[in-house]
């Protein structure tokens, strides 16, 4: 095996995904013919990475705290404060999101009743095939 083999093996292949960089969002060319997310709304975006700092700090913080106080030991002190951080990032996660997806679709609702937004429907899928049609079947050639 050459030296440059044994460095791409120690690394795990890293080098694989160069280049793709730019490949991304292929499908959803323009904006328009996007979704609304919470991931694109700037405001939103802030607000759920906020949230999640804050609910694993506070998570941290509480369990560390209590087991503290409750005489646990250092050890089960790190973990229970570590597990509770992560469950409290994952709460905070869920509910920003939530309430966010309802507050940037009522910005879109009240955008596009102001007339300041409008709907962009996708084109029309294409029909399906008729019942008699063999496309797309096994076998056939009489099978």
């Amino acid at each position: 095996m050459a030296k440059s083999d044994k460095n791409a093996a120690k690394k795990g292949g890293k080098d694989k995904g160069k280049g793709k960089k730019g490949k991304k969002g292929k499908k959803g060319g323009d904006s328009a013919s996007r979704a609304i997310s919470v991931a694109d709304h700037p405001r939103a975006a802030a607000a759920v990475k906020r949230a999640k700092g804050f609910g694993g700090l506070g998570g941290f913080a509480l369990a560390a705290y209590i087991s503290h106080k409750a005489g646990v030991p250092a050890a089960q002190v790190g973990e229970r404060a570590l597990a509770v951080g992560i469950a409290g990032y994952l709460v905070a996660w869920a509910c920003a999101v939530t309430v966010w997806r309802h507050l940037v679709l009522a910005e879109f609702k009240a955008a596009y009743e102001a007339g300041r937004a409008t709907i962009e429907y996708p084109d029309e899928a294409p029909d399906p095939p008729a019942a008699g049609d063999d496309a797309g079947k096994p076998g056939t050639d009489g099978e």
